[in-house]
């Protein structure tokens, strides 16, 4: 199958990834080629780690890097491919629009996927000539390292895309779990929530981000603590989910001040090398500044 990725950043090559290690032959497009060469550099370099720790061998890794393409040419990247699965920034216009430049130039067969993690797939769908051929598919960060799958069902999601999109995450060596296009779908709403907390514990001096996630990793056998994890997705993007999960489902969702401050301070998470923890070479180094495990009030 050629399954044609849009976005290079870190969903993007990570599906990218997995789905070459599955078997697929895959093109990775980004608008710019430094962006291409940045996610393409991200799966040699994850596939590297896994080389280095005995979980991929050699063979595996020369394989899958020979089953990728870059390329900055969306026409290039989605002819003949049967799933096109999106993972632009979280901006309902722009999806609608990656979507709609795609349905041009592809065939009627051909699978939509979103990778969203809290925006309407069926909005999505609406803009759309076939709007039967879109699935939500959201995957998790790491890909390459997490097991689940999101299948959102959108109004307008026909069976066949269905019995497909669970078929291709099958075949990926992931669990998918199907669930109905709603404001954040299953996991976002439980993960945003749980994360969000745990930020305003940090705020409130209860803990500091390394015992909030040692508790729920040791506690709960979460894989990942909610505040690395949220510098891993970027604070920005967490952020932007906060916001319209409140916006859909109510003050629940209203983001502590200080995430809030850290996006600001242009401190996003591990992209930038500084959110709750600091960040060297894509590892963990350390905790950002300590004022942030005892402040509890807006600056």
């Amino acid at each position: 199958m050629h399954v044609a990725v849009l976005g290079a950043g870190s969903m993007g090559h990570g599906i990218a990834q997995v789905s070459a290690m599955a078997g697929h032959t895959v093109s990775l497009r980004d608008v710019e080629r430094e962006f291409v060469d940045r996610g393409l550099d991200g799966i040699e370099g994850n596939l590297a780690g896994g080389v280095e720790r005995g979980k991929v061998s050699e063979r595996e890794m020369e394989a899958t890097l020979s089953r990728i393409e870059g390329t900055t040419d969306l026409e290039t990247a989605v002819s003949g491919a049967d799933l096109v699965v999106e993972a632009v920034p979280e901006e309902m216009a722009l999806k609608k629009e990656v979507f709609a430049d795609c349905e041009s130039l592809v065939t009627p067969e051909t699978v939509l996927a979103s990778n969203t993690s809290s925006l309407s797939v069926s909005e999505m769908a609406s803009a759309l000539e076939v709007p039967g051929r879109v699935v939500g598919l959201h995957f998790f960060n790491p890909p390459h390292i997490m097991e689940l799958v999101e299948v959102v069902i959108a109004e307008q999601t026909v069976g066949r895309t269905e019995a497909f999109a669970v078929e291709y995450v099958d075949d990926l060596g992931k669990e998918a779990v199907v669930v109905r296009d709603s404001a954040g779908f299953a996991s976002s709403r439980l993960g945003v929530v749980t994360g969000l907390e745990a930020i305003r514990m940090v705020e409130e001096g209860v803990a500091g981000p390394e015992d909030v996630d040692r508790a729920l990793r040791l506690g709960y056998g979460h894989p990942m603590g909610p505040i690395e994890l949220g510098d891993h997705v970027g604070l920005d993007v967490r952020l932007d989910i906060a916001e319209h999960l409140r916006e859909e489902l109510g003050e629940r969702f209203r983001p502590p001040q200080l995430l809030r401050r850290k996006v600001r301070a242009g401190k996003l998470g591990k992209k930038t090398g500084e959110g709750f923890y600091r960040w060297e070479g894509g590892e963990r180094v350390g905790v950002s500044g300590e004022e942030d495990a005892s402040d509890g009030g807006e600056r």
